[in-house]
C-alpha cells in the first residue's frame, strides 16, 4: 500500500510537515526503516535510532524538530500510540482470502448470508445459521446451527462458533478460538470431597469413591458489538443461562471465560486471564496477563488487575489490585519490600538471640 504524507496525517487527524506528497509504502521501527519507509518515532527516548536507518519521513511527537532530525517530511500527532492504531488500520495488509464464497464451503441449504458475505475454503455454515453483510469467514471455520454473527466481522482460520451462539457487529476472531464450548459442570450422587473442603475451608471429610456426572450445558454465549478475541480463546456455554460478554470487549490469546460469567463492556483481558463460573465482571475492566478470578464473584466496574493477580473474593469498584490472594496494589508493594527485608531481619534476630544468650550465661 501506497500513500502520501498528506493522506495518512489527513486520516489519523494528524499534522503533515515538509514535502507532504513524498509517498509511503511501509510502516517501520527508526533503525530499520529505509527511504519508502514511514519510521514510527513517537517517544523522544528512541531518537538516536533515527540516525541508523534511511527514512525520510517519521511520525513523530507534538513539537518534534523534525527538521534537526534531517528529515523531508513528518507527521506529528498529540498522542503517538492513538495516531498508530489509525496508521495501522491503513497499512494493514489483511490475510487475502478470496472474494465471495469458495467452491469448498459446506453451506446449509437453511442458512441466510448477507451481501457480500466472503466464505473461504472448507469452511462450514450450519443449519439456520445468520452471517451479516461484509463478514468475512475465514478457511476451515465452522459456524453452528442457529447462531448469529452481525455486519462486517472478521473471523480468521480455524474459528469454531457452536450452536445457537449470537455475536453482534464488527466481531474480529483470530485462528482457533472457540466460542460455544460445554462448561465444566459435573456432579456426584452425594456429597463430594471438594464440596466437603469448599464448606470447611480445607477438610473433605471421608473420602469415598464416586463418579463424575456431566450437568448438560443448555445455555448459550452471547457477545456484543465490537468485540474482538484472540486465538485459541475459549468461551464456554451457560449451564441454563447465557454467558454473555458485552460490547466493546478486547480479549488476548490463551483466555478462558467459564460458563454463566457475565462480562461488562469495554473490558480488556490480556493472555491467560481465567475467569471461572458464574463472576460477574463490571465494565472498563483491566486484566493483565495470567489473572485469574474465582467463581461465583463479583469484580466492579473500572477496576485494574495487574499480571498473575489471583482474585478470591468480590472487589469494588475503582480498585487496583496485585497478587496471590488480590490486595490493593501499594498494600501488595508493602508487602513484597517487607518480604525482601525478611532475610536481613532474621540475620539480626539470630545475631540477638546469639548476644541474649551469652548475656544470659554470664549472668
Amino acid at each position: 500500500m501506497a500513500f502520501t504524507v498528506r493522506e495518512i496525517a489527513a486520516a489519523i487527524d494528524a499534522e503533515a510537515h515538509g514535502n507532504t506528497d513524498l509517498i509511503v509504502e511501509h510502516v517501520s521501527e527508526p533503525a530499520s526503516a529505509g527511504p519508502d519507509d514511514l519510521a514510527l518515532l513517537t517517544n523522544p527516548k528512541f531518537a538516536d535510532g533515527l540516525s541508523k536507518g534511511q527514512a525520510r519521513v517519521a511520525l513523530l511527537w507534538d513539537g518534534a524538530d523534525w527538521q534537526a532530525m534531517g528529515l523531508e517530511a513528518a507527521i506529528t500527532a498529540k498522542r503517538g500510540r492513538y495516531a498508530m492504531s489509525g496508521l495501522s488500520r491503513m497499512m494493514d495488509l489483511g490475510q487475502h482470502f478470496p472474494e465471495g464464497i469458495h467452491p469448498t464451503a459446506l453451506i446449509d441449504d437453511t442458512a441466510t448470508i448477507g451481501e457480500g458475505v466472503t466464505i473461504a475454503p472448507y469452511a462450514v455454515i450450519g443449519p439456520r445459521a445468520q452471517i451479516g453483510a461484509g463478514t468475512v469467514i475465514g478457511p476451515f471455520c465452522h459456524i453452528g446451527a442457529d447462531s448469529r454473527i452481525g455486519i462486517n466481522g472478521m473471523l480468521r482460520d480455524h474459528v469454531s462458533v457452536g450452536a445457537r451462539v449470537t455475536i453482534g457487529d464488527r466481531f474480529w476472531c483470530q485462528p482457533g478460538a472457540r466460542i460455544g464450548a460445554d462448561g465444566m459442570s459435573f456432579v456426584t450422587p452425594e456429597a463430594s470431597g471438594v464440596e466437603k473442603a469448599r464448606a470447611s475451608l480445607g477438610d473433605q471429610g471421608d473420602v469415598t469413591e464416586q463418579a463424575w456426572a456431566r450437568i448438560h450445558s443448555l445455555g448459550a454465549v452471547t457477545i456484543g458489538d465490537d468485540v474482538e478475541i484472540g486465538a485459541n480463546t475459549c468461551v464456554d456455554y451457560g449451564t441454563v443461562r447465557d454467558t454473555r460478554i458485552g460490547n466493546g470487549c478486547k480479549i488476548d490469546n490463551l483466555v478462558h471465560i467459564a460458563h454463566n460469567v457475565v462480562v461488562g463492556n469495554d473490558c480488556l483481558f490480556a493472555a491467560q486471564v481465567g475467569i471461572a463460573g458464574s463472576t460477574v465482571i463490571g465494565n472498563n475492566v483491566v486484566f493483565g496477563g495470567q489473572v485469574g478470578v474465582t467463581d461465583n464473584t463479583t469484580v466492579g466496574d473500572n477496576v485494574i488487575g495487574g499480571g498473575a493477580t489471583k482474585i478470591l473474593s468480590k472487589v469494588p469498584k475503582g480498585q487496583v489490585l496485585l497478587g496471590y490472594p488480590a490486595v490493593k496494589m501499594d498494600t501488595h508493594l508493602e508487602m513484597y519490600k517487607a518480604l525482601r527485608r525478611l532475610p536481613r531481619l532474621a540475620k539480626q534476630f539470630a545475631d540477638l538471640q546469639k548476644t541474649v544468650s551469652k548475656l544470659g550465661s554470664k549472668t
